[in-house]
């Protein structure tokens, strides 16, 4: 069983920046393609960022591209997400997950990732 637990968020005023944590208990972590979602209030959820499970391999949406980079320490089961240049339209509740694909694969849609964490709030005030 794999668990997610998420760290990081809290309140910035926009153009500021944060860093989320994803700490990943679990045996195999390199095995899992790692990503970041986030919804906000009333909206859908939508994709952020993925990682391979190499961490060679990235993928953005055009909304974060720039702005967000995911990484990931396979020593330590970790996955972060640097948020810079933060927007208002960015608050939400970001939520880690982790589903299985290739080493230098990517997933970019929810039912390709098969564990989620609770999430943590981010709040960007204007």
């Amino acid at each position: 069983q794999v668990q997610l637990v998420e760290s990081g968020g809290g309140l910035v005023q926009a153009g500021g920046s944060l860093r989320l944590s994803c700490a990943v208990s679990g045996r195999a972590f390199s095995n899992y393609v790692m990503g970041w979602f986030r919804q906000a209030p009333g909206k859908e959820r939508e994709f952020v960022a993925s990682i391979s499970g190499s961490g060679s391999y990235e993928y953005y949406p055009d909304s974060v591209k720039g702005r967000f980079t995911i990484s990931r320490d396979n020593f330590k089961n970790m996955v972060f997400l640097q948020m810079n240049s933060l927007k208002p339209e960015d608050t939400a509740v970001y939520h880690c997950a982790a589903g299985r694909g290739g080493i230098n694969q990517v997933l970019r849609t929810q039912p390709s990732y098969e564990y989620w964490g609770q999430g943590t709030q981010v709040t960007v005030s204007s």
